[in-house]
């Protein structure tokens, strides 16, 4: 048993020669003599104490051993030319790795995104969405965005937007004789919600509408992603309770509507963190500024303007 790994060189030619099954080809491939090949194999052969290709009158064949060792010496040379590729790839360019919400991702982020890589096309951006907080030192991310009051120790928090809380709907939920037109006829709607941080929004808004509680305990739709809520909403199912972030491209295009004046100002908002040491590299600052544009630029319309 040898406790090293063999010769790269005869590895090399014996991954090439099986899966050309000729030496003469691996040869080419590797730009050396066929000579060279033949020798390199039979030292591998020598070192491993095995016969690993069987020289017959008609040409090459794998032996018992060569066909048992081939699968696994091919898997990794395939994987080393994949990681060389992969970085070859990237040399020039710049990886950006961000965390978020999935809801927010999908909602917000990834339909603007396309503007951020024609701005910096030497930035690789790779988005990772999920609903647990992120360790910046073991996982490798640059930068995140989470919804809080900012107050995240030992990170560089920038503030992006805070959302405003109200009701949206389909547009057919205001057509017919159970359409909604005050606050009352919600009674007669199942209400759609978020579970988790947002879970008590429904509760809040009938609050600040003079409505009776009991609203609050009829029938009820409950997921636990904001974008499956407004999908919901847009397909007729119900009123949901919405937050301005998820609902804004929706309202814009005419997929849902606000069925009432009253909107709420969330306590929270939507922060760009990042760790001290990173917050001040190339492509952080560039997506922490492509971000400000997009959440404070002059094409932003306000939420009063979304409908009501």
């Amino acid at each position: 048993m040898i406790s090293r790994i063999p010769s790269l060189n005869g590895l090399k030619a014996f991954e090439s020669a099986a899966r050309h099954m000729s030496f003469t080809k691996a040869a080419e491939e590797l730009n050396v003599t066929q000579t060279a090949v033949s020798h390199q194999i039979r030292r591998l052969e020598e070192e491993l104490g095995v016969r690993l290709f069987l020289r017959l009158k008609d040409g090459l064949a794998l032996s018992r051993e060569g066909q048992a060792y081939f699968p696994g010496i091919r898997s990794a040379f395939h994987e080393l030319r994949h990681c060389t590729e992969a970085l070859l790839e990237t040399r020039n360019h710049s990886v950006l790795t961000i965390s978020t919400l999935v809801s927010f991702a999908s909602k917000w982020l990834l339909p603007r995104l396309a503007s951020f890589q024609q701005a910096f096309p030497g930035i690789d951006v790779r988005i990772t969405a999920s609903t647990e907080l992120v360790d910046f030192r073991k996982t490798g991310i640059d930068a995140a965005i989470r919804y809080g009051a900012g107050d995240w120790q030992g990170l560089r928090a920038d503030w992006l937007m805070c959302d405003e809380i109200f009701p949206v709907c389909s547009p057919r939920l205001l057509e017919g004789s159970g359409a909604l037109r005050n606050p009352g006829d919600l009674a007669s709607h199942t209400l759609l919600q978020v579970s988790g941080q947002t879970q008590g929004d429904w509760n809040a808004w009938l609050e600040a509408a003079a409505q009776p509680a009991r609203l609050a305990e009829g029938s009820r739709l409950t997921f636990d992603l904001a974008m499956m809520a407004v999908q919901a909403a847009v397909d007729g199912l119900g009123v949901c309770i919405g937050r301005s972030t998820y609902v804004e491209d929706d309202l814009k295009a005419g997929r849902l509507v606000v069925p009432f004046d009253l909107k709420l100002k969330s306590d929270f908002g939507f922060y760009l963190v990042s760790p001290h040491e990173t917050a001040g590299t190339q492509t952080v600052q560039a997506f922490r500024t492509w971000l400000l544009e997009q959440v404070r630029g002059p094409d932003r319309p306000a939420f009063s303007d979304l409908g009501g």
